[in-house]
């Protein structure tokens, strides 16, 4: 009788374990595949929510890094698990040309403010007297930005297939810019850092940017360079620009949100639950894109640089994983 009573709870002991480690570990036993852009400073986010999912018990493999349209069409085959870098609504028709709602889970946003526009530097702006697109209408306006010799304004733009070059190139047509601006395309850390280059030498810059990203820390809008305003909104989506103080840049404002196959979220809540509601601070983004341009920009460092993160907002981040083991029960 003795022995049956102690197999009897040893036998409650192994399963009550068992159910314990299970709720702790929703995602044992699943893979996870995130990918994300080649921009090395969309890393950090994403490795963020991968120290989360590892917590979870998610097998999470190495980031692959695709084009945007690649990635949303790796999501939505059931090829790639998650994004954390969906632009919103900047990336809406690559989202929706990839299957949109009905094969993507996307609940939450988890990076705000996100701004974008065209900014020149501030010494040529307060001598001419530009501050707005529209101004490059003017050749003598124009060819003050001129890097090449043709006497247009060179931009240093956005890279092809990137939702911004759909924005810039459809606002030169609607603003008439096309014989006065040339909108310089490649490598974007490239050129940007030739254009960092020409204004500490002293020369005008005219280029677009976005945030969270390292060069607003470098090239300090207000203080190094001002943004411009467009003339009214013009955007390929057909929205209104505009912010709530009646300036216009462009551009609306962003979020970061996560995006994941929708048949897979369905089939882990914990993950599904993690990725609606883990938020990180914009700023927190933009300073670690700094420690990024200052050199700290491989694999190792910018995990690390997570890992800095989530130790020194451990609280917040138990948080999320608390609120993600509960959705799986």
């Amino acid at each position: 009788m003795y022995a049956k009573k102690v197999l009897g709870v040893s036998a409650l002991s192994l399963t009550l374990g068992l159910t314990a480690h299970a709720e702790s570990m929703p995602g044992e036993g699943v893979t996870v595949q995130p990918v994300q852009s080649t921009i090395a400073e969309e890393t950090f986010q994403t490795v963020v929510i991968n120290e989360a999912l590892r917590e979870l018990g998610y097998n999470v493999e190495d980031i692959q890094e695709l084009d945007y349209s690649a990635g949303y069409t790796a999501i939505a085959n059931g090829d790639a698990t998650f994004m954390a870098v969906n632009w919103y609504p900047l990336h809406n028709g690559m989202y929706e040309n990839a299957g949109g709602d009905d094969v993507f889970y996307r609940e939450g946003n988890y990076i705000t403010g996100a701004a974008q526009g065209y900014l020149i530097d501030k010494a040529t702006a307060e001598e001419y007297g530009i501050d707005n697109l529209a101004d490059f209408a003017d050749p003598e306006i124009a060819s003050l930005f001129d890097t090449d010799g043709d006497g247009t304004a060179d931009l240093t733009g956005c890279n092809a297939g990137w939702g911004c070059e759909g924005v810039i190139e459809h606002q030169l047509d609607e603003f008439e810019l096309r014989d006065t601006i040339d909108h310089n395309q490649g490598q974007y850390a490239a050129l940007i850092a030739d254009t960092i280059t020409r204004y500490n030498d002293g020369e005008s810059i005219f280029y677009y940017t976005w945030t969270p990203y390292w060069v607003s820390g470098v090239l300090v809008p207000g203080e190094d360079v001002v943004w411009l305003e467009v003339p009214y909104s013009a955007n390929p989506n057909g929205s209104d620009t505009a912010l709530s103080d009646g300036t216009n840049y462009g551009f609306e404002v962003n979020s970061e949100r996560i995006v994941a196959n929708q048949e897979w979220a369905d089939e882990n809540p914990a993950a599904a639950k993690l990725f609606e509601i883990a938020k990180l601070p914009i700023n927190a983004v933009s300073a670690e894109n700094g420690l990024i341009a200052d050199g700290e920009d491989s694999q190792r460092e910018i995990r690390q640089h997570a890992l800095n993160w989530i130790s020194a907002n451990q609280a917040t981040f138990d948080s999320w994983l608390e609120q993600a083991r509960a959705a799986a029960q």
